[in-house]
């Protein structure tokens, strides 16, 4: 069986500590010689997109435009690192709000989603749905759709947030967090536009198999590969 390798972390400029600078097309270039078919962009995803938000300008400088021009969008994945933030009224914010399915800790109805940076420590000015828009006008191929608030919780997929991007976009968009039982990937297929589903703990440690996850999803009239 055929598995897609996507590898991601690092892949930016840096200077090693002989003073020999390497382009994020180097280091990219030499993944793909390893063996990956996709490489995954965080953060550094995150910066260009802001520039090109504040500027308007492509400039083909980003590892998001100059790895998609050598390779292909398909080749690049861009991992989205978002938190959920209630608003009382969707007026507060310059960004792209949502009506929340359950009510913030306040009554509040709505939330914004702050992308972060470094693992989730940095929190920064662009909303999830404009760097979604953003990158993929860079280039991007495919956007890994992660969720802080709902990461290891195994409660569910965060649907707003997942149908806000899936419907912002046209390239593929794989749901990330909370996955706890079967039911959660059948759910994510049934009421947003993502391409694929992700899992991690649960499957780690062996609290769901993988076969009952595409049983389920058979059974539930979704296409899976058995």
């Amino acid at each position: 069986m055929f598995c897609t390798l996507t590898v991601g972390g690092g892949i930016r400029d840096f200077t090693d500590s002989n003073g020999r600078h390497y382009s994020s097309l180097e280091v990219a270039a030499e993944y793909f010689r390893s063996g990956a078919d996709k490489i995954s962009i965080g953060s550094d995803a995150v910066y260009a997109a802001e520039e090109y938000l504040k500027t308007g300008v492509k400039t083909g400088k980003t590892s998001l435009e100059q790895i998609s021009r050598v390779y292909g969008n398909q080749a690049v994945v861009v991992s989205i690192d978002p938190r959920r933030v209630y608003i009382k009224d969707p007026n507060d914010v310059q960004f792209k709000t949502t009506r929340v399915s359950s009510l913030g800790p306040n009554g509040e109805e709505y939330a914004w989603y702050q992308c972060t940076v470094n693992g989730g420590r940095e929190g920064r000015p662009i909303g999830a749905y404009e760097l979604a828009k953003a990158v993929e006008e860079l280039g991007a191929g495919e956007i890994l759709l992660n969720c802080i608030d709902c990461d290891g919780q195994g409660k569910g997929f965060d649907i707003d947030l997942i149908k806000l991007i899936s419907d912002a976009v046209s390239i593929p968009v794989i749901a990330s967090s909370g996955a706890g039982v079967p039911q959660h990937f059948s759910e994510v297929f049934a009421t947003t536009n993502a391409s694929a589903a992700l899992a991690a703990g649960i499957f780690h440690r062996k609290e769901v198999p993988i076969q009952s996850v595409k049983e389920h999803l058979l059974k539930e009239g979704i296409e899976v590969r058995i």
